[in-house]
């Protein structure tokens, strides 16, 4: 299982120096990859190109970026030409968000979130892999070419937690990002289903990638109540608390892997045991947890 680190505050609140500085960090510091949310802030693509240039070979992924909003042609678009900055260290994470997000904030239209996915792949994947597509839906037509000079195709993942949408993402991408899904849930729903739909249609061994809030803490209890507090949203929208029923959790809180050294270090080897591929450690508490927490995290790499 690689450890990669899933940018907070850096990449949500501060500059796009404050967000390369910190991916640097994360590179010299040995982790595998450096990942970046997309929600009401910096665009996430257009800051993993810069980090590309600016720090060689570290892996750049988006986590994730909202289809409805961009045509799927578009998008082929960015992720070539960030794959190219990036020069092919680039995974694109992209995900439905949430009816709430795409109806009353966007004013779009939710319907059908697992159709719209199935039509968006069936566009996106041949526009990256062969700059090429030909395809009529139900929503969505699209027939062009892109002509991205140094744009190789890049690695998909789609955000599922759905039996649905991991059967899609088993099929058409190459893996999945999830949230607020415990041990229990990947071990018992996430892996097995997404890889039972990825054999089924010949494709590889899907990579599973989470990201999991985590706080090495003397004050496990204050640190507790701190996920409450900055993870509070996740309890509440329908998909996270889905995950979270799932796992028998009341919130957030109870999600987040916090404790001692050797308490957090056992809670990272039970996501091992599950069979995940990725571990996107969401970083979280003072600044001392943050810096006790890191330090940890460096030596599991």
């Amino acid at each position: 299982m690689r450890i990669g680190i899933f940018a907070g505050e850096s990449a949500g609140s501060g500059t796009v120096d404050d967000v390369v500085k910190a991916a640097h960090t994360a590179a010299a510091e040995g982790f595998s990859s450096f990942w970046l949310p997309q929600i009401f802030g910096p665009d996430a693509i257009t800051v993993a190109g810069v980090i590309g240039r600016e720090v060689p070979a570290l892996e750049v992924g988006t986590a994730v970026v909202p289809t409805y909003p961009r045509h799927p042609m578009m998008l082929a678009q960015q992720a070539l030409t960030a794959n190219a900055l990036c020069d092919g260290h680039f995974t694109l994470g992209i995900g439905l968000s949430h009816q709430l997000v795409i109806e009353q904030i966007m004013g779009l239209s939710f319907e059908k979130p697992v159709r719209h996915m199935r039509e968006y792949l069936s566009i996106l994947r041949p526009l990256i892999h062969e700059h090429t597509v030909d395809f009529t839906g139900e929503t969505m037509t699209t027939r062009a070419t892109v002509d991205v000079r140094g744009g190789r195709p890049c690695p998909i993942l789609v955000a599922a937690l759905g039996p649905k949408m991991l059967e899609l993402a088993g099929e058409l991408a190459d893996g999945t990002i999830t949230w607020m899904t415990g041990a229990d849930t990947l071990t018992n729903h996430v892996i097995p289903t997404i890889s039972a739909a990825a054999e089924r249609h010949g494709r590889p061994a899907p990579r599973v990638a989470a990201g999991i809030p985590i706080c090495v803490t003397d004050d496990p209890d204050g640190a507790r109540q701190r996920a409450a507090q900055t993870f509070a949203v996740y309890g509440i929208l329908p998909s996270y608390r889905a995950m979270l029923d799932r796992e028998g959790l009341e919130g957030p809180a109870d999600l987040a892997v916090v404790g001692t050294e050797d308490e957090v270090q056992a809670g990272i080897a039970r996501y091992a045991a599950t069979g995940l591929t990725d571990f996107l450690a969401v970083e979280f508490g003072t600044p001392e947890e943050r810096h006790t927490t890191r330090e940890l995290l460096r030596g599991l790499l």
